[in-house]
């Protein structure tokens, strides 16, 4: 039961982390857009200072596990694979129904999951 409620915890920790890195990637983003930077150069600096709050974030807080070495190539993989799934249910959802946007939404959970238990039983073991 201890081990349950932790494990439940942990993970409300990981989803919360991950809103942080969000609200970071978008902020950022909006600033720069506001200062006059270019979309797609304001897009990929907030996607970096998100991934960059969202990897310290989880590595100290969510797991606590800063110190390895190999923490870091491990997250970079399972940022790499997510990404993919996101991708793959983007495209099915519009090939099959013509609605991106609903592979994306189908994706988030997924993608949780999968990060959530991939980290913790992979990244940051």
């Amino acid at each position: 039961m201890a081990g349950r409620l932790f494990l439940r915890r942990q993970f409300l920790v990981f989803v919360a982390g991950g809103m942080l890195s969000a609200l970071v990637d978008i902020g950022l983003m909006q600033l720069l857009l506001g200062a006059g930077a270019a979309p797609l150069a304001a897009a990929s600096a907030g996607f970096l200072a998100g991934l960059t709050v969202n990897y310290a974030f989880h590595a100290r807080v969510t797991f606590a596990r800063l110190t390895q070495r190999h923490s870091l190539p491990r997250y970079l993989c399972v940022v790499a694979l997510n990404y993919g799934i996101t991708l793959l249910l983007v495209w099915l959802a519009q090939t099959l129904l013509g609605m991106p946007l609903a592979g994306k939404l189908a994706s988030l959970p997924v993608v949780a999951a999968n990060g959530f238990l991939l980290s913790k039983f992979w990244v940051f073991k």
